[in-house]
């Protein structure tokens, strides 16, 4: 077996690794220190000790090259292991033929991919423990060190470790990825003595001294700097050399940093070097070869191999890696020195013929295509333009957004440099990156002229999201379409389309009747110009009720080509899904945009499609999840200054308070939601913050107070134009105005709704007419057939909020009507969906009602299976005295989202204050053993 060279001084860290090698169970580690201070040597320890006990060991580096590339990092970390790929579940295995290129299907999310990971991990560790050791991590590419991170938590309770290398002086993605850390510090004194003696023993005194003094405990440094006295590794700086030596060697510049100085040393061998063998070098540095010690280069993908570099090994610059018999470098430093030390001419040489390398890998060979091209070539740019397509298709924004950069400085006509910084202007505002994209478009301005199409795109998206201007920016987008119009008339362009696509954005936020007339003149008149998902848009984002019929297959069509659908089309569409009530049919979809973007890539995408996924919580009655994910969203909209999409997810949470009971925070968070929308004129937003109320309302059972903010968004018996809220809230207004005697407007507004056609447009559309049919009719006979209808309505099982007011109402009318036998089994399903879902007032208005039929009042029920696991972690912490924002702290929740778990809980387990709740749980325990 291979012999290690001794680490000297490392005792602690080298105790600590070999516990975490022989550890019994899976688990991740960082090694965290400065260049030089012994990393990868102590990387080496722990491979070698465990591939001594049986492991498997699987070893990979970041490269700087690639750090650019959406996920090549895990490519390289995984291929050993691809073959088993074909192992696993069809699942998985499409998660990987799309990560990897191997097949036609959508990248897949973070989570998706990290499951995947986990799951081949964990099959290739089935016979023998797996170690998998990763250097220079601070190179991997955002994506791979996102799943990464994500697998590396989960590793608990299986057989597979990860162990990674991190420069603690460069900026890394896996400094927020949450990982157990090993920091490793400079050598103590009498340790850095011993490891300069041991390599170096003939040092004049003088110079032993200063070495050091400059090293400074690294031990890179005390093995380098004093073979650069005489040319060469084979070299040492001897007992003749002097202080006058030590000068010319730099090493009595204590101005200079460590790196620099280390460089240097490099730089003066590289410069003995021979011509040619320093352009192989070159290509290998800028390559990345050998970044990985013992690793082949994964299938199908090509490396440039050194060759005829023997007098490189000489000078200490080289070795032979014995695993491949190729050449790497012995450290990364020497890499980056050999890049700094190049001409640039010389690296444009290098990566042309790197180029040529890595000819049937788009992304790979556009990076070097990139760097290797100096005057305008349309042909270039093309390529780096499908590159950005593909880095864009898998989740990699800023990569895409540089190389479309790079693809206009080097287009050949003023108009495809413009289309081109246009694209990489519109992909930058899409990951949130406005002032990048500003700077983008500015440099497509000549002095003295008119904004361009593209700037104004850029500028109205920021002051749309950014301070919810939605008058000035349809005022600006309207009259850009009209001059791009009129220079083409009858053209269509991805900056018109962009533009027309915002302007649907702006007057849907806006909610204003002239400004949605405004546009749909316009679609009208741009017809075939436009893309039919621009029309989707327009028929579902504006006015549903006059303009939906039809939607839902429309919808359907164009989700049925998702392959070809950029993020940013995924929202929309499940936006306009939204409107017709069918996201869940799209939810997966939904969900990987939002894992995937929300960490690397479209973040402002990822911000409207958790907007989606939790609506569709909402409705299907997933609550508690609705809830963490508006959490979530609130924290990526407020942490990114998104302030119209933080005020929309504000909007959801309180409409989401309001239907739980919870009316406090409901009306908190109405106030704050009105106060930033009704100025600005975001009709969108105060109609929510009008249903909030209305919701609120009903559930105090303050029945006139809901109907008054009911026909604030729309008066009975109509619906108000482009008021989407109008027909969201059609049960709310009719309940309103029975129990305060308004049951001409009730009918009125029954009748209505179908007349609209209404149950034609969506699912929940249909359940909401046939209800409020059934509850505004006069004859019994009509209301139990429109009950019926309630019952029989499409996916009405799919809204069990509102299936369970129906049925409280119906099962009302039938105890007064026809008596309490009749009207229990109804009262009873809906009492048991309010309290499922956390319904609390109208749980508690149906137990009110069976009481009234007959049925003996429930005692809420303490079965440990009706608490979850978070609402039992908050109720135990909450038991042992802490408060809602110490309980929160440590569950990194908001202390209101605490108080309102806390507001479920009581009920659950049949208390009403904190001071009951150590002997609830103590109760709730005991029946659980039983």
């Amino acid at each position: 077996m291979e012999s290690l060279v001794p680490v000297i001084g490392r005792d602690a860290e080298r105790e600590q690794l070999a516990r975490f090698v022989a550890a019994g169970e899976g688990q991740a580690l960082v090694l965290r220190g400065e260049t030089g201070v012994g990393k990868s040597a102590l990387l080496d320890q722990a491979a070698h000790l465990a591939a001594r006990t049986g492991q498997v060991v699987i070893r990979a580096a970041g490269v700087e090259a690639e750090s650019g590339l959406p996920l090549a990092g895990l490519h390289q970390l995984l291929h050993p292991l691809l073959p088993t790929v074909d192992s696993l579940d069809e699942v998985h295995r499409t998660v990987f033929d799309a990560a990897f290129g191997r097949g036609r299907g959508k990248p897949p999310s973070v989570m998706s991919l990290g499951i995947a990971v986990l799951d081949l991990l964990s099959l290739a560790a089935s016979t023998r423990p797996l170690l998998l050791v990763l250097d220079d991590g601070q190179w991997l590419d955002a994506s791979s060190v996102a799943v990464l991170g994500f697998a590396g938590r989960r590793l608990t309770g299986g057989s597979v470790k990860l162990l990674v290398g991190l420069r603690s002086d460069t900026p890394s993605d896996f400094d927020t990825a949450a990982l157990p850390e090993l920091p490793v510090q400079a050598l103590p004194d009498e340790a850095a003595r011993a490891l300069l003696d041991h390599h170096h023993p003939d040092l004049a005194p003088g110079v032993r001294e200063l070495v050091l003094d400059r090293a400074r405990g690294n031990p890179l440094a005390l093995l380098e700097l004093p073979a650069h006295a005489l040319g060469g590794a084979a070299h040492p700086l001897s007992a003749p050399a002097d202080l006058a030596t030590a000068d010319c060697l730099g090493l009595r510049d204590a101005s200079l940093p460590l790196p620099r100085r280390l460089h240097q040393v490099y730089g003066s061998r590289l410069d003995r070097l021979g011509g040619r063998v320093r352009e192989e070098l070159l290509r290998g540095a800028l390559d990345g070869v050998g970044a990985a010690r013992g690793a082949p280069p994964a299938p199908g993908v090509r490396q440039y191999r050194m060759r005829d570099a023997e007098e490189a090994v000489a000078a200490g610059l080289l070795e032979v890696d014995p695993a491949s018999g190729d050449f790497v470098f012995r450290h990364p430093l020497i890499r980056s020195t050999v890049v700094q030390s190049a001409t640039p001419n010389q690296r444009r040489a290098a990566h042309a013929v790197l180029a040529r390398v890595h000819h049937d890998d788009i992304e790979r060979r556009a990076t070097h295509l990139a760097a290797a091209t100096v005057d305008p070539d349309d042909e270039v740019a093309k390529a780096l333009e499908a590159a950005a397509d593909s880095a864009t298709r898998r989740g990699g924004a800023v990569a895409a957004m540089t190389w479309l950069t790079r693809a206009a400085e080097l287009s050949e006509s003023p108009g495809e440099r413009s289309r081109r910084l246009g694209d990489a202007a519109f992909v930058a505002g899409h990951a949130g990156l406005f002032d990048q994209a500003r700077l983008l478009v500015r440099g497509d301005r000549a002095p003295d002229t008119a904004d361009p199409p593209v700037s104004v795109l850029t500028s109205a998206y920021r002051a749309l999201f950014e301070d919810g201007d939605v008058r000035h920016t349809h005022r600006q987008v309207s009259a850009t379409i009209a001059c791009v119009r009129a220079r083409a008339p009858r053209e269509s362009s991805d900056v018109l389309v962009r533009l027309v696509n915002l302007l649907l954005a702006i007057d849907q936020y806006a909610g204003d009747a002239a400004q949605w007339e405004e546009t749909r003149a316009l679609l009208d008149s741009l017809g075939a110009s436009l893309p039919p998902r621009s029309h989707v848009y327009g028929d579902a984002w504006g006015d549903v009720v006059r303009h939906g019929a039809g939607v839902r297959e429309r919808v359907e069509a164009e989700f049925s080509g998702l392959a070809d659908l950029d993020p940013w089309d995924i929202s929309r569409l499940g936006v306009a899904a939204y409107h017709v009530d069918t996201l869940s049919q799209y939810r997966q979809h939904l969900q990987h945009t939002v894992d995937r973007h929300s960490e690397t890539g479209f973040v402002r995408t990822s911000m409207t499609t958790l907007h989606l996924v939790m609506l569709d919580q909402m409705a299907v009655g997933e609550w508690e999840e609705a809830e963490r994910t508006g959490q979530r969203d609130l924290e990526l909209t407020t942490s990114h200054g998104y302030a119209l999409l933080a005020h929309h997810t504000r909007a959801y949470l309180g409409l989401l308070a309001a239907l739980r009971g919870d009316t406090d925070r409901a009306r908190e968070l109405q106030a704050a939601v009105d106060a930033w929308a009704r100025p600005r004129g975001v009709g969108f937003l105060t109609q929510i913050a009008d249903a909030i109320g209305t919701t609120a309302d009903l559930a105090a059972g303050d029945h006139e107070a809901a109907y008054l903010h009911a026909i604030g968004i729309t008066p009975p018996g109509v619906f108000e134009p482009y008021a989407h809220q109008a027909s969201r809230t059609l049960l709310d207004l009719v309940e309103a105005a029975l129990h305060t005697g308004r049951t001409e407007q009730a009918r009125a507004h029954a009748l209505a709704a179908r007349e609209a056609g209404l149950p034609g447009i969506s699912p929940r559309l249909a359940l909401l007419t046939y209800g409020a049919l059934a509850m505004t009719a006069t004859d019994p006979g009509e209301a139990d057939h429109f009950h019926e209808r309630a019952e029989q309505a499409p996916s009405a099982a799919r809204f069990p909020f509102e299936l369970a007011r129906i049925r409280l109402a119906h099962g009302i009318r039938l105890r007064h009507t026809r008596g309490s036998k009749e009207a229990r089994p109804l009262l009873l399903r809906a009492a048991e969906a309010f309290e499922r879902l956390g319904a609390l007032p109208w749980a508690e208005r149906a137990q009110g009602e069976l009481r009234a039929s007959g049925v003996a009042a429930r005692a809420p029920s303490a079965q440990p299976g009706e608490l979850t696991w978070q609402e039992r972690r908050i109720a135990g912490l909450a038991a042992i005295g802490l408060t809602n924002k110490e309980i929160g702290e440590r569950m990194r929740l908001s202390p209101r989202t605490v108080s309102s778990h806390l507001y479920r809980v009581f009920p659950k387990l049949g208390i009403t204050s904190r001071a009951a709740l150590h002997d609830a749980l103590a109760r709730l325990e005991e029946d659980g053993d039983r």
